[in-house]
């Protein structure tokens, strides 16, 4: 059966570089994992903003199951053939993961925007049923979307050395060793790129630009602050996930005369980053969510009586602003 080869540098350290990535994947794994902990067994966290989080964790924990194991298993054991079959598998899992974590950015985004912009029709608009089938919807997009990339590349023919420069399979990677025309290929994952990663981040932009006018005509100068610098670390974890994204896209497509080390490097921050940035981000700035992490970490019983209050009016609740 033919087989895609895995190449990296630096094989004198490989397993010096296996030590990172063990201590990222297993911090990852330990984030995501306790924030879907905190959320499911405390009721007061039963909210969208924290169901929209638990859907990142989620995503998060699918992109590092499908990605670590190949990766440790090249620097650790220098494991570096894979099947066509098994490429093309990981393929479909890392980029339809990667889509739906832009559709729950997207989502995120759109219930910060409701519950500042308009907070009354906060409760009516972002039901439970509404909320599982917007989840759905991300998941069928992505789906949809991707399927057709392995199945088109599963036709080609692969007559060259067949070496990847990842340590995991990539659609753009795999194009660059087929002999068949991709001219096909190459549009198509253009217009998905377009369709899903460039309309999201342009909504997500757009309504974080909405939030910050409607904060900084109603809020006091100290409220404000306090919202810009919520909106700037939250824009922080997008932006993190969307320029690699991109970046790693364009330097595929039209960087031939680009270094190697470059796009392993921003392979990895594309994919491994961001299941070990967004707990922290997330958590730290959610107060609510915070404290309870603290309570089950540290034992610290009852912390007494919360004051959340980021805002002067008693009709928009403090969760639902900036937590």
């Amino acid at each position: 059966m033919a087989t895609f080869t895995m190449h990296l540098p630096c094989e004198n350290i490989h397993l010096w570089i296996a030590i990172p990535f063990c201590l990222m994947y297993v911090t990852s794994i330990v984030g995501n994992s306790v924030i879907l902990f905190i959320v499911k067994t405390d009721p007061s966290l039963h909210e969208p903003m924290y169901i929209f989080l638990s859907m990142l964790a989620v995503t998060d924990l699918g992109l590092l199951i499908a990605t670590i194991p190949t990766i440790l298993g090249i620097y650790l054991f220098n494991s570096r053939r894979i099947s066509l079959n098994a490429c093309f598998s990981q393929l479909f899992f890392i980029h339809s993961l990667s889509k739906i974590e832009s559709s729950v950015l997207l989502l995120m985004a759109f219930d910060r925007f409701i519950a500042i912009c308009n907070p009354l029709r906060y409760a009516s608009l972002l039901t439970p049923p509404r909320i599982a089938k917007m989840g759905l919807v991300a998941v069928l997009r992505s789906v949809a979307v991707i399927l057709p990339l392995p199945i088109l590349l599963k036709w080609f023919r692969y007559c060259r050395a067949n070496v990847l420069s990842h340590s995991y399979c990539l659609h753009q990677d795999i194009m660059k060793v087929a002999c068949s025309d991709i001219s096909v290929n190459s549009i198509y994952g253009l217009f998905v790129k377009v369709i899903t990663v460039g309309l999201d981040s342009f909504l997500i932009f757009l309504s974080y630009v909405m939030i910050l006018k409607t904060v900084l005509s109603v809020a006091s100068h100290a409220e404000s602050l306090r919202a810009l610098n919520t909106c700037v670390s939250h824009l922080c974890a997008v932006l993190l996930f969307y320029i690699s994204d991109i970046g790693l896209s364009l330097i595929h497509r039209f960087g031939n005369n680009s270094s190697h080390m470059l796009q392993i490097i921003l392979g990895y921050i594309y994919l491994l980053a961001p299941p070990l940035i967004n707990p922290i981000v997330y958590s730290v700035k959610s107060k609510h969510l915070r404290e309870r992490i603290i309570r089950v970490f540290v034992n610290t019983g009852d912390m007494g009586e919360e004051n959340h209050e980021l805002w002067p009016w008693p009709r928009i609740p403090s969760w639902i602003l900036f937590p």
